[in-house]
């Protein structure tokens, strides 16, 4: 009896221990299951901050999209720096503000100042026409995510505009106080330039310098890492504090990819202000490489520069011809982020993943000695690979059609 009773312990414990390392959902299973890949994360995902959001896409007879989402640690209270995945939002409400305003977004764009800080934007040497304009300023976002481009839409927003407006659709923990790269005391970040637009030698829009007297913070300090090196160049022992610098939860991230690239999932009142010219001017810009453009002309980038899911940061990679990721990716103070959308036309794919890792072993910050080659960049090439070889597996009752996402990049 005893041996009996023994053996039925035995047993109970074994499977409470199978139980307990059972995935919680597909995503997490992917990850278990390839510990050559990803073991060393996920043995401490708390250190490397990792947190991931996948959305498995179905449709129907009418190609009217389902959306199936698995999280893996997304929790919108554990900070992480959102670097420059903010541009892909400063993108999509710069082009609702001219919807608004019933100005093209080809017209010529003027940055004034008034400010000793401030930058005067006349001209862009970059563009073919030599001048500057919301739409010129997306397309270096989208190839290449140029900071500057960035911080005209910021700008062009306003702080307590760009921030409302994110926060009224829904957006949940987005704090954007702040250029980029423009190392600013805070007040300044409050101030935004006059901005003016001109179409045919006359002015359309004349926009007054703004000021946001409610500056945006974090309620308590948010400290992270054990040394910050400051401008000497000394490492003081010191976390860094990231309570004054932006904030956009990783939920919010997949929650705009989503409503972006997906409208016909959510209901109009929550769709986006944009015509169908503009969703397909962000769709091609978001899917181009660098290296098709033809206004701006970039030569010293690679085809995959930006596109760190799938494909790493791999300057001759082989190229997938029916592959296209529609994407914005962010990589600051360590921190290494990805919004994608993957389409493959030829094996009927798609899916969607929002990820971020810090990757600063030594956890100081501010020395530029970041992981991102040997820890960041190989997770997001294995992370893309593993789950777009699941997505061609999984059976689906309705292939997509895909069509409305093929592009001409020729020109």
């Amino acid at each position: 009896m005893r041996r009996i009773l023994f053996f039925l312990l035995i047993t109970e414990m074994i499977s409470m221990s199978t139980f307990a390392q059972k995935p919680a959902n597909i995503l997490e299973q992917l990850l278990l299951s390839n510990p050559d890949k990803f073991k060393k994360l996920t043995d401490n995902p708390e250190k490397y901050r990792l947190q991931i959001l996948y959305t498995q896409i179905d449709r129907d007879a009418k190609n009217r999209p389902t959306l199936t989402t698995y999280s893996y640690r997304s929790d919108s209270n554990e900070y992480f720096y959102p670097a420059s995945t903010v541009k892909l939002a400063a993108s999509v409400l710069a082009l609702e503000k001219l919807n608004t305003l019933k100005i093209d977004k080809s017209t010529p764009f003027l940055t004034l100042k008034t400010r000793p800080s401030q930058l005067e934007i006349k001209t862009d040497t970059t563009a073919k026409s030599g001048l500057p304009s919301v739409e010129h300023y997306i397309k270096k976002i989208l190839l290449v995510s140029d900071n500057e481009a960035y911080n005209r839409l910021y700008e062009f927003l306003g702080q307590r505009p760009f921030n409302e407006t994110m926060l009224s659709k829904g957006f949940k923990g987005a704090r954007l106080t702040h250029r980029l790269q423009t190392p600013l005391p805070r007040l300044e970040n409050q101030y935004t330039n006059p901005i003016r637009f001109i179409s045919n030698g006359k002015v359309v829009l004349d926009q007054a310098e703004a000021f946001n007297d409610k500056p945006y913070s974090a309620a308590a300090p948010i400290l992270i890492g054990k040394g910050t090196m400051n401008d000497a160049g000394v490492v003081e022992d010191k976390p860094l504090d990231f309570s004054l610098k932006n904030a956009y939860p990783l939920q919010a991230q997949h929650d705009f990819l989503k409503r972006l690239m997906l409208p016909d999932a959510f209901p109009a009142k929550d769709r986006f202000q944009l015509s169908k010219e503009d969703y397909g001017f962000l769709y091609r810009y978001m899917s181009m490489y660098p290296t098709e453009s033809k206004d701006p002309v970039y030569t010293e980038e690679f085809a995959t520069y930006c596109k760190f899911l799938y494909y790493g940061s791999e300057k001759n990679a082989s190229l997938n011809p029916s592959i296209r990721i529609f994407n914005k990716v962010g990589d600051a103070y360590g921190f290494l982020l990805d919004n994608a959308y993957v389409v493959d036309f030829d094996q009927k794919v798609e899916f969607m993943v929002t990820a971020v890792l810090l990757c600063n072993e030594d956890e100081i910050f501010n020395d530029e000695q970041y992981d991102y080659d040997t820890i960041g960049f190989p997770f997001y090439k294995n992370l893309g690979q593993v789950i777009y070889d699941y997505e061609v597996k999984r059976p689906k009752k309705q292939l997509p059609n895909l069509d409305h996402l093929r592009f001409d990049y020729s020109n």
